[in-house]
C-alpha cells in the first residue's frame, strides 16, 4: 500500500497529532545509508571550472589565438559570435594534499581539503541558459512544475526532526534566475516544499505571533483550522487537506525550535571565526547546525558567479566570499565526526568555455571573461561515504569536450540518493498517470568510482 492510499484509508481515524509522522516523519531507507543529511552548495551563475578545478596547461599555448573550428563551428553559445580567441587561466594552479589534486590559487582555504573531496569533471547538460539549466540540475527537467531534488529526498525519507522541516533553503545575494521553483515541491504534497530561512527579520516568514497574541491563543487557532481541514478531507478525500494539517502543526512547533537554532551567538567564537563573518559563512554554519538537528536536505544558494567579463578581477572576489566558509564547513563537520554522515555537494548549472568573451555592450573592450559552456563542467562531493582525494572522468586538453566517463545530471541525482540509502528507481510518485522519478525514465548510473 503506497503512502497516498494509506492516507486515504486511514485519515478518518487518525488524530492531527499523528499526521506529521505520516506525512513528513522519518521513513525507512531502502538499504543502510552512508549519509543522513545533504548540504548542497549551489554557485548561481556558474563559476569557471577552468579557473578553479580543471587544470589545462595546454591552454597556455593557445592563449590569445583563434579557437580551432571544432570548438565553435556549428555550435550555439549564449553570447560568443564569430571566431573566438582562446584564453588561458590567469590563475596559478598547484597540487595539494596527499592525493595531489590540482586546484587554483583562487581557493587557498578549500585547497587544504582536497583529500576529502571527489571531483566529477565530466558533468554535462543540454541547457546553456541559466534558468533552464538550474531547473535541469534541481528537478531533472528544464521546465517549471517539477519537484526539486530536496523535495524528492523529503518524499523518500521524511525528516529526522519533527520540529523542523526536512528541506531548508538559504539564499545569499540575488535570487537565482529560476526563482523559488528551484526548491518547489511541484506535484508532490506541499509538505515537501523547501522552507526558506531568511537573513533578516523572522528567520521564516510570519514565524512570530502578532503583538498581543499568546501561545495558547495561537494553539487554539491552529486546532480550529485543523478541525476545518479534517472536515474538508472527510468531504473531499483530498490528501492535500492532510498536508495542511501537518504544515500548521509543524509551523507551530517551529515557533519554538527555529529562533533557538538560528541564534549563532550560542556558538563559540572560534567556531564562528572558522566560517568567516559574511552572510554566506553564517549560512554554512547554520547548515551544519541544521544537519546536526537532523534536517535531511539543506541547500545554500550563492549568486553572482556569471563572469562574462573581467574574470581576472571578479572571480577572486567571489572566491574570497565562499572559500573560508566552505573550508570551515568541511573542517567543522570533520572535527565533530559529522562529515562521515553528511554529504556535501558543490555544483553550478553549467561550466565556462576555454574561449574568451569580453566586449561590453557599447563596443568598448574590457578584460575578458568566459561564456556559458554546457558540454563539460565540474561538480565535487565530500563526506557521506565519498572517497576523498579522487577525480572522476577527464576532459580534453582544452577542457571543452569530455574525453572519458561522461556524467549525466541524473547520474549525480542517483548517486546522492544512493548515499542516503535510496534506490533511485524506487522513489516515485504517481502523477498524470505515470510513476514520476527525479532521474526520469532513462537509466541513471551511480558513480561507484567515487564511493568509499
Amino acid at each position: 500500500m503506497n503512502r497516498r492510499s494509506f492516507l486515504k484509508a486511514s485519515a478518518a481515524s487518525v488524530g492531527s497529532s499523528f499526521l506529521p509522522s505520516i506525512l513528513s516523519g522519518q521513513s525507512l531507507p531502502h538499504f543502510a545509508p552512508k549519509a543522513k543529511s545533504v548540504i548542497f552548495l549551489h554557485m548561481v551563475g556558474a563559476p569557471s571550472q577552468l579557473d578553479l578545478f580543471d587544470y589545462k596547461p595546454e591552454l597556455n599555448k593557445w592563449n590569445g589565438k583563434d579557437a580551432p573550428e571544432e570548438l565553435y563551428k556549428g555550435k550555439k553559445f549564449a553570447f560568443i559570435t564569430g571566431v573566438p580567441k582562446m584564453m588561458a587561466s590567469p590563475f596559478k594552479f598547484q597540487q595539494h594534499g596527499e592525493s595531489g589534486q590540482w586546484m587554483s590559487e583562487a581557493l587557498p582555504n578549500l585547497s587544504k581539503c582536497v583529500d576529502d573531496m571527489a571531483f566529477i569533471r565530466t558533468v554535462h547538460t543540454k541547457e546553456f541558459n541559466h534558468a533552464p539549466a538550474q531547473l535541469a540540475l534541481h528537478t531533472g527537467l528544464n521546465r517549471q512544475g517539477n519537484p526539486s531534488m530536496g523535495s524528492w529526498m523529503s518524499h523518500g525519507l521524511g525528516s529526522n526532526n519533527k520540529n523542523l522541516p526536512p528541506y531548508v533553503v538559504m539564499v545569499s545575494g540575488g535570487v537565482p534566475g529560476a526563482g523559488a521553483q528551484l526548491w518547489n515541491n511541484g506535484f508532490l504534497p506541499s509538505v515537501h516544499q523547501g522552507v526558506e530561512f531568511r537573513s533578516s527579520g523572522d528567520p521564516v516568514l510570519f514565524l512570530s505571533d502578532p503583538k498581543g497574541m499568546g501561545r495558547q491563543h495561537r494553539r487554539d487557532i491552529v486546532s480550529d483550522i485543523n478541525a476545518l481541514n479534517r472536515e474538508s478531507y472527510r468531504k473531499t478525500k483530498d490528501a492535500e487537506a492532510l498536508t495542511r494539517i501537518s504544515q500548521y502543526n509543524l509551523a507551530y512547533r517551529m515557533q519554538d525550535s527555529v529562533p533557538e537554532l538560528t541564534n549563532l551567538k550560542s556558538e563559540p567564537e572560534h567556531i564562528r571565526k572558522m566560517y568567516g563573518d559574511n552572510l554566506f559563512g553564517k549560512h554554512c554554519l547554520q547548515a551544519r547546525r541544521l544537519a546536526e538537528k537532523g534536517v535531511r536536505f539543506i541547500e545554500l544558494f550563492n549568486s553572482s558567479w556569471d563572469h562574462h567579463g573581467s574574470i581576472e578581477n571578479s572571480l577572486p572576489k567571489k572566491c574570497k566570499e565562499v572559500d573560508q566558509a566552505i573550508a570551515g564547513l568541511l573542517m567543522d563537520l570533520k572535527q565533530r565526526g559529522m562529515l562521515e554522515e553528511t554529504l556535501v555537494v558543490w555544483a553550478a548549472e553549467f561550466g565556462r568555455t576555454p574561449m574568451l568573451q569580453g566586449v561590453s555592450g557599447d563596443g568598448k573592450k574590457q578584460k575578458p571573461g568566459r561564456d556559458h559552456h554546457k558540454d563539460a563542467f565540474t561538480i565535487w562531493m565530500a563526506g557521506g561515504g565519498i572517497k576523498g582525494g579522487t577525480s572522476y572522468g577527464q576532459t580534453d586538453d582544452m577542457g571543452y569536450y569530455i574525453a572519458d566517463k561522461p556524467t549525466e545530471i541524473r547520474d549525480v541525482h542517483a548517486t546522492v540518493m544512493h548515499q542516503l540509502g535510496l534506490n533511485y528507481r524506487d522513489v516515485s510518485y504517481k502523477y498524470m498517470g505515470l510513476d514520476q522519478r527525479l532521474t526520469g525514465v532513462e537509466e541513471a548510473h551511480i558513480l561507484h568510482d567515487i564511493l568509499a
